[in-house]
């Protein structure tokens, strides 16, 4: 078996044993530690290995159970802050009329069955251009800091307890499908009380969202082991008041339904209650899902897919930045030319400059400005001399 996708499994494994409280089957000496860090890191999961590993002596090296320690101390802290910080910033922003839709919330965390295996998620808000740098200069003014900037979408902010907020003015999303299904989705967000300003999706609206974001993802090679989880637990707890129907005729706007639904099924093999039947039927070609599941463990390295849809996609999606990559190969040619014209513009001006200047150092062209030509080159020839003269 691939390396990649053994170390992937084994990261599966070891969090499915958690969430469901299995017995733990992984093979320890077998993995490189190091690497399995890195991965769970990636993956958003390195709280819950940390509390996979606990009982098992040295199969762990110190400094990388140190590591895992880390995450997982990141977690109780950031549980203990999250909730308090968030209605901070909400309230700030309900009382200066500031309108935002808020588009992933933290009351994830508590679908958790142990609160410090929830993931550090940060809350998701997408406002206008104006409101956007207002809210900016108001997380800078409590401490946070710029942590990562999405080029053309927002930027994540961080502050030292671990909260993190992402603040977003145009939403992350290049094809056009997806871009008008998202502002569509939108509309059905509602106000939430006690705030007069912002707004939140419905569970309906947010499940949506979170299949579409997580088929998005997918193709990207972004998708992570934690989106996938909460993508579980969210159906869990919403789905027997969700319109299935309802939210299959939304994914088909953004012709992702099939991928979509295939993620959904393999956070269930995955990390599901074997009791539960929701998924009842067994699929009839299982060779997809270890497609989908190969390249989702290996970040894409290993890649047969054969999902229509995610090839249409991702096809999509690599022909914006395509057009994106020439439209800045275009503004670095412009830039580099305007550069270059300014350069001559310099020299020219140099050369020959201006009637008031050569009027102070040749009074006759005052008088005939004719002659101005004329002593353009008297200078310039003097000038020559001057430099073939000096030492």
């Amino acid at each position: 078996m691939n390396q990649l996708l053994f170390e992937g499994r084994s990261l599966v494994g070891i969090v499915s044993s958690i969430i469901r409280q299995d017995d733990l089957r992984v093979v320890h000496s077998r993995l490189d530690w190091e690497r399995m860090f890195r991965l769970a890191d990636f993956h958003k999961v390195a709280n819950i290995v940390y509390l996979g590993v606990l009982g098992h002596g040295d199969a762990l090296p110190d400094r990388w159970r140190e590591h895992f320690f880390q995450r997982y101390q990141e977690s109780l802290l950031f549980g203990e802050n999250c909730k308090e910080m968030t209605k901070e910033i909400l309230t700030w922003l309900d009382m200066r009329e500031i309108s935002c839709v808020v588009l992933t919330y933290e009351y994830v965390r508590d679908f958790y069955k142990l609160p410090e295996m929830a993931a550090n998620s940060p809350v998701q808000i997408l406002l206008d251009d104006e409101n956007y740098t207002l809210a900016k200069g108001y997380l800078i003014d409590l401490g946070y800091e710029t942590d990562q900037i999405y080029k053309g979408w927002g930027e994540r902010l961080k502050k030292v307890p671990g909260v993190s907020v992402i603040l977003y003015h145009t939403l992350p999303f290049r094809t056009a499908k997806y871009q008008k299904g998202m502002t569509k989705l939108l509309e059905s967000s509602c106000l939430k009380e006690p705030y007069d300003y912002i707004r939140m999706f419905p569970a309906e609206s947010e499940f949506i969202f979170r299949m579409a974001v997580a088929a998005y993802h997918y193709v990207e090679d972004a998708l992570t082991i934690r989106e996938v989880m909460d993508l579980l637990l969210c159906h869990i707890q919403w789905r027997d008041d969700l319109n299935m129907e309802a939210v299959q005729k939304k994914l088909a706007e953004f012709q992702v339904d099939e991928l979509s639904n295939k993620i959904l099924r393999i956070a269930y093999m995955w990390f599901g209650d074997k009791k539960d039947s929701y998924f009842t039927n067994q699929p009839e070609d299982m060779a997809v899902y270890d497609v989908l599941e190969d390249r989702l463990l290996t970040k894409g390295i290993i890649n047969h897919e054969s999902d229509t849809q995610a090839i249409r996609l991702q096809n999509l999606i690599q022909k914006e930045i395509n057009k994106e990559q020439r439209q800045e190969s275009r503004e670095l040619w412009k830039e580099k030319l305007a550069r270059r014209f300014s350069k001559v513009t310099k020299k020219l001006r140099w050369m020959f400059p201006d009637f008031h200047y050569m009027s102070s150092i040749y009074p006759s062209v005052e008088k005939l400005p004719v002659l101005l030509p004329v002593f353009w080159i008297l200078r310039d020839i003097r000038l020559l001399f001057r430099m073939f003269l000096r030492p």
